[in-house]
């Protein structure tokens, strides 16, 4: 079964977002993981959806929506100590 989008379009669209051209965001199918289930919890915990077409839709395939249409920012940890 083919999922969509793929990790590597994933990754692609998230580093594209990036305001440093130069370092990518995410590099690894790990962090599109990790960054995807965060948002789902977000979602779950009643934060809004940031796209329009959530209806009968789960967290999990909203948050990788958010994520692929860039509504979503993943901020690198350093950043985030700063």
């Amino acid at each position: 079964m083919m999922i969509h989008p793929s990790y590597k379009e994933m990754i692609d669209a998230v580093n594209a977002t990036s305001e440093d051209d130069t370092v990518p965001v995410v590099s690894s199918r790990y962090s599109i993981v990790m960054a995807t289930a965060h948002r789902a919890r977000q979602l779950v915990d009643g934060d809004p959806a940031l796209i329009d077409d959530i209806e009968d839709r789960k967290s999990l395939s909203i948050a990788v929506d958010e994520l692929f249409q860039g509504e979503v920012k993943i901020i690198p940890e350093k950043a985030e100590q700063d």
